[in-house]
């Protein structure tokens, strides 16, 4: 189960709208100036963008209810053009508010027990946490009540309300990270120790954007009573010591860089002496309060079926099984991934019609919950396996059973330049043309799994440097041009992917795609994955073929139809021999 607001948890939350709605009024009027407003907006998660206002929507540790998530779609319904935006940060936006119209949305969230506090800023942002927790079946422990713990902890923290630059949490608690703790400034990932006593090894500095970097391990295991505590001597240290007169220069992985792991490691020590017994540490009481929201649901007693023998001769049934639906610690029972990437669509994004739906599915086959993913789709994480076939039709109507799950169409994309201020390049376009370019089911499986990331800027809100192919849309003479990576990783293996050369123009990026695949088809070893491919023979192989002759700007993918490249469709690629 999840989380429920106490009485001081709507009190602060009333409290916090009723501020915003009068600054608002004190904006509109003229009694405050956008420069006196700007602080107190972004406060509350509301930022200007090209075309209007965005709101960012806290999805704590990616975890929603089905009244959660109806209120998502009504607020899209009523305020915005009907669909929201998940984020990486298991958040969702909204891109298309009017500025009188934020009050009511904020008031709309507290009534189901949502804010956006915190969303933006100089602060600690919303505490990211592995989709399948409480469920998945390499977990050492549930991650959530700790996630809740620091999450209550940091929300409006008197002490860290203005650090040099914003501050990341990602926590997992499983042996696979699915959380991607390496690359956020925090990254917890639960441990035993010999004893068998559960704590959390620590990684810090870690972090994208323009300087992309792979968090270090401050601490092998700090025992999770002092969870806190640590944390919060970290993030002292970089308060302390972090830039605040470069802000491209202003995050925690900058300051751990130039004095080095083993200083920083010392004045976190240092600082802790005086901390790590106070107030803050977590006692059994306090942990047993948090731990008793997220009790397992009332699973029932069952076996595990053959799933796939049930419905035989239905490829695409087969195909979804394969791809969406992941194992489950509990006997008869699955988590299932709700696909937001059908070609065509924005990646991430969710229609009122939607976001209904698939609260209507949560209540229908999953105890009334959904999770939001940081590779931007929904989660049901407890459905009978018995009752898989009837979700994939239902999902299939609502077209989000795309079983495309870790596949190259799967694709992680920010807004880019449609929406975001910031942004050198379109990405969502991008991502349709490629989707619609490789849009062909038998060689997506054939190909595997691969990790395609766009980011329309430096910012990397999509992470493309830890896809196995990154894209990074970069301004050249007033020109919107794309950079790409290789050999980014996220999980157990995380790697910062390299530039494989000059840029490219926006029609010439799927044939850059074809010609890396063209490589990797040729090269690849029986059930080899793109990435382990690379890494055997490296990007040398691939840099050579991608520049080898000149690229053909498609400038068809730019418009409407997205014609497919001239080439032909991927099957007609020199070097591919299907093998299924």
């Amino acid at each position: 189960m999840m989380y429920r607001y106490d009485q001081f948890d709507h009190q602060i939350t009333a409290q916090r709208v009723a501020q915003f709605r009068d600054q608002v009024r004190r904006r509109l009027s003229g009694e405050l100036t956008e420069d006196e407003f700007r602080i107190l907006r972004l406060q509350n998660g509301l930022y200007m963008q090209i075309h209007a206002y965005m709101m960012r929507v806290a999805v704590p540790y990616g975890l929603l209810s089905a009244p959660q998530v109806r209120m998502l779609a009504h607020i899209s319904r009523k305020y915005d053009r009907d669909y929201g935006h998940f984020t990486t940060r298991q958040n969702i936006q909204f891109n298309w508010l009017k500025l009188e119209d934020a009050p009511d949305v904020l008031a709309d969230l507290a009534s189901v027990e949502m804010h956006a506090n915190q969303t933006s800023g100089n602060c600690i942002r919303n505490i990211t946490c592995d989709e399948f927790a409480g469920v998945a079946r390499d977990e050492i422990v549930d991650p959530r009540p700790y996630a809740e713990l620091l999450r209550q902890w940091s929300t409006f923290h008197p002490e860290f309300g203005y650090l040099p630059r914003k501050f990341k949490f990602a926590m997992t608690g499983a042996t696979h990270d699915r959380a991607a703790i390496a690359v956020n400034d925090i990254g917890l990932q639960a441990v035993r120790n010999e004893q068998g006593e559960v704590g959390f090894r620590v990684l810090v500095g870690g972090g994208l954007g323009r300087t992309p970097v792979i968090g270090t391990e401050i601490a092998a295991f700090v025992p999770w009573q002092h969870i806190i505590t640590y944390a919060e001597s970290i993030v002292r240290v970089y308060n302390e010591h972090g830039r605040r007169d470069n802000m491209y220069k202003s995050r925690i992985k900058i300051l751990v860089n130039a004095i080095g792991i083993a200083e920083f490691r010392r004045q976190v020590e240092e600082d802790w002496k005086f901390t790590k017994d106070g107030p803050c540490t977590v006692t059994r009481a306090e942990l047993d309060r948090i731990a008793a929201c997220f009790t397992s649901p009332a699973y029932e007693s069952l076996a595990d079926l053959d799933v796939a023998a049930s419905q035989p001769g239905n490829q695409a049934f087969a195909n979804w099984l394969h791809r969406n639906v992941k194992p489950h610690k509990v006997a008869g029972y699955a988590a299932v991934v709700l696909s937001l990437k059908k070609t065509g669509m924005a990646p991430g994004d969710a229609t009122a019609r939607q976001m209904d739906a698939a609260a209507e599915l949560a209540d229908r086959y999953s105890f009334g919950e959904l999770r939001v993913t940081h590779m931007q789709n929904l989660v049901l994480a407890d459905v009978k396996q018995s009752e898989l076939f009837a979700l994939w039709q239902q999902a299939s109507e609502l077209d989000m059973a795309t079983p495309n799950i870790g596949l190259l169409t799967d694709i992680i994309c920010c807004p880019g330049g449609d929406f975001c201020t910031l942004a050198n390049a379109r990405s969502i376009p991008l991502a349709k043309a490629i989707a619609k370019c490789f849009d062909d089911i038998d060689f997506l499986h054939d190909i595997g799994d691969l990790d395609l990331n766009i980011s329309g800027c430096v910012n990397a809100c999509a992470h493309h440097h830890v896809g196995h192919i990154g894209i990074l849309g970069v301004e050249k003479s007033g020109e919107e041009w794309y950079q790409v990576t290789i050999g980014g990783d996220q999980g157990n293996h995380s790697a910062i992917g390299k530039v494989i050369g000059r840029s490219f123009s926006f029609g010439q990026v799927p044939e850059v795609l074809a010609r890396l695949l063209q490589v990797y088809v040729r090269e690849r070893f029986d059930d080899e994955r793109f990435i382990d491919t690379l890494r055997r023979i490296g990007a040398d192989p691939f840099k050579e073929y991608v520049y080898a002759t000149p690229i053909e700007d498609c400038k068809g993918l730019a418009g409407p139809e997205y014609d497919l490249l001239k080439q032909g469709t991927p099957y007609d690629m020199p070097y591919y021999s299907p093998r299924f």
